[in-house]
C-alpha cells in the first residue's frame, strides 16, 4: 500500500499534511477529551505481557478488594459530564464484575450523562444482555500482528475478539478496537490492521503508545518515536477518512498531541484527569489543541464547570472528593 511505503520511506510529514486535509473535510473542527472509566484493578487472566495487571496476582489476595465502589464510578461519570469530557468506554479486567452488574452501572451512567456508553470489558458472549445503555463494543486487539498478539496476549484470542465484534455489529452496536504501538510491530503490519478495520467495519480505533510498566518484559523498552506514532495515525486516516480516531498519550509526552491531531486524531485520551485538572499540564493540553487550529470540547482548566450539577443524593460525597482533588492545587497562573 502506498501509505505504508511512505511511512517506511520517512515521508511522515507528507502523510500528516494529507491526513489533516482529510480530517478537516470529513470531521468537525472539534477535539474531544476522552476518559476511560475503570471498573476494577484486577484481571483473572492477567497475562498480557505489557499490562501492569500482569504483575498484580501475587499482590492481591482478594480480587473483590480491587473492585471500585459503584458510587465512585458514577461520581466520576458525573464529573466527566460537568467538564464536557466524553466517556471513552467502561474498562475492567476479566472477572471483575458480572454482566448484570456492568449493565446496571451502564444504565446508571446513561441516566447521568444522557449518553450511552462504550464497553471495553474483554471477550464476552453476553452482548445480547445489553440494550440502549450501550453505544458500542471495543475489542482489545492491542498488537497489529497476529503472531505477536498470540505471544503477548496469549489469553485473548484474535478469533474470539473478531467473532465478538461481528456479533456486536449484528446486534446493532458500533465497533471499536484498541492498538498499542511499540510492542514490536513494524509498518508492514499496518496491512493487517487496515484489513481488520475494513473487514469488521470498525467505527473507531484508539491508538496508544507503549507505556513501559515495572516488572513487565517491556519495563526497559522505550516508547515509540513520536513521528512513527503520528505516521501510523496519519496512514490510518488516509486509508479511512471517516473513521473515528482517538489517541492516547502520557503526561510526559504532551508534545505528541499537536502532531497526533494533525495526523487525524478526533479525540485525546489516557490522561490522569483529576491529577492534571487545573495544573500547567492540563493547560498544556489545551494549548496543544489551540495551536493545532482545533476547538476543544471539554476543559482542563475551568473550575466553574465543577459546580455545574444537580443534587445527586448519595453520590454527593463521592463527587465532592473528586472536586477536592481538583481544587486542592495552586491556581493556574496565566
Amino acid at each position: 500500500m502506498q501509505v505504508i511505503k511512505k511511512l517506511k520511506d520517512f515521508r511522515t510529514l507528507e502523510l500528516l499534511q494529507k491526513a489533516n486535509e482529510l480530517t478537516l473535510k470529513n470531521h468537525s473542527n472539534e477535539i474531544t477529551l476522552e476518559r476511560a472509566i475503570f471498573l476494577s484493578w484486577w484481571c483473572e487472566k492477567g497475562d498480557c505481557a505489557f499490562c501492569y495487571m500482569s504483575t498484580q496476582k501475587p499482590r492481591i489476595s482478594d480480587p473483590k478488594k480491587a473492585r471500585r465502589q459503584i458510587n465512585s464510578i458514577l461520581a466520576e461519570a458525573e464529573l466527566c459530564r460537568r467538564m464536557g469530557w466524553n466517556i471513552e468506554f467502561l474498562s475492567g479486567g476479566y472477572g471483575s464484575f458480572s454482566t448484570s452488574e456492568i449493565k446496571s452501572i451502564s444504565q446508571d451512567i446513561f441516566k447521568i450523562t444522557k449518553q450511552p456508553v462504550w464497553l471495553n470489558i474483554g471477550i464476552t458472549n453476553d452482548l445480547e444482555e445489553y440494550g440502549e445503555e450501550i453505544s458500542g463494543i471495543t475489542g482489545a486487539i492491542e498488537i497489529a500482528n497476529p503472531e505477536l498478539h498470540d505471544k503477548i496476549c496469549p489469553s485473548k484470542s484474535l478469533e474470539d475478539i473478531t467473532n465478538m465484534l461481528e456479533v456486536a455489529g449484528d446486534l446493532g452496536f458500533k465497533k471499536a478496537i484498541t492498538i498499542i504501538l511499540g510492542l514490536g510491530e513494524t509498518p508492514d503490519d499496518l496491512e493487517y490492521l487496515f484489513n481488520l478495520i475494513n473487514d469488521l467495519k470498525i467505527h473507531r480505533v484508539t491508538f496508544y503508545s507503549l507505556n513501559p510498566h515495572k516488572d513487565t518484559i517491556f519495563e526497559t523498552q522505550p516508547q515509540p518515536a513520536s513521528l512513527y506514532y503520528a505516521g501510523v495515525v496519519a496512514a490510518t486516516r488516509i486509508m479511512f477518512p471517516e473513521l473515528e480516531i482517538v489517541c492516547g498519550t502520557w503526561i510526559d509526552n504532551l508534545a505528541n498531541i499537536g502532531p497526533l491531531i494533525m495526523s487525524g486524531a478526533n479525540g485525546l485520551t489516557k490522561f490522569p484527569l483529576f491529577k492534571m485538572f487545573g495544573t500547567r499540564y492540563g493547560k498544556r493540553v489545551e494549548e496543544e489543541v489551540y495551536w493545532s487550529g482545533r476547538k476543544l470540547k471539554g476543559t482542563f482548566t475551568d473550575f466553574n464547570s465543577l459546580k455545574n450539577g444537580a443534587d445527586l443524593g448519595e453520590l454527593n460525597p463521592f463527587i465532592k472528593r473528586y472536586i477536592d482533588k481538583c481544587l486542592n492545587k495552586k491556581p493556574l497562573k496565566e
